[in-house]
């Protein structure tokens, strides 16, 4: 079977159109949150002893270190600009999902090391849109190519990656 039919079954069976589930866990989570347990210094005391400063960045250059690549081979493989990466690298900052998924693609990541890369900038691989579908395919099936990738996106008309 080739790649392009296996996506096509792959997305039949994991997109789920059913969002009752989702709002069925939101009205679980509320149902045990309670006002009284909410006061500002206990909020203020939660962010302080959870916050996990840049913990992307430095998940990012760990990744790019154990691979032993220079930075240039991981942005201009899959079309970053080098000043975009230059923030990534120096300033607090915060790239966009489609970049980060970009920088997986370069390096190469398992589904696993992609989602804990995405989770460490507070994003995620949801299964219930396409695009994310393709993307989680693709890393499933070792497609590391960024235009293969896009080929795939564009298919399925959803948003290709990369400065275009």
């Amino acid at each position: 079977m080739n790649l392009k039919k296996e996506l096509e079954q792959y997305l039949k069976l994991n997109l789920e159109s059913d969002t009752s589930r989702f709002f069925g866990i939101a009205k679980a989570k509320m149902a045990v949150f309670r006002e009284e347990e909410c006061y500002d210094s206990s909020i203020s005391n939660y962010i302080d002893e959870n916050k996990d400063d840049n913990n992307f960045q430095k998940l990012l250059f760990k990744y790019i270190d154990d691979k032993g690549l220079k930075d240039s081979e991981v942005y201009n493989k899959v079309y970053i600009d080098r000043r975009l990466f230059s923030k990534i690298r120096n300033d607090n900052y915060h790239p966009s999902k489609n970049t980060i998924i970009q920088l997986a693609l370069s390096l190469e990541l398992s589904e696993i090391e992609l989602e804990e890369l995405l989770i460490s900038a507070s994003y995620s691989l949801p299964k219930n849109n396409v695009f994310d579908l393709i993307i989680r395919f693709c890393f499933i099936n070792k497609i590391y190519n960024i235009d293969a990738v896009n080929e795939f996106l564009h298919d399925h008309n959803q948003e290709l990656l990369g400065n275009f």
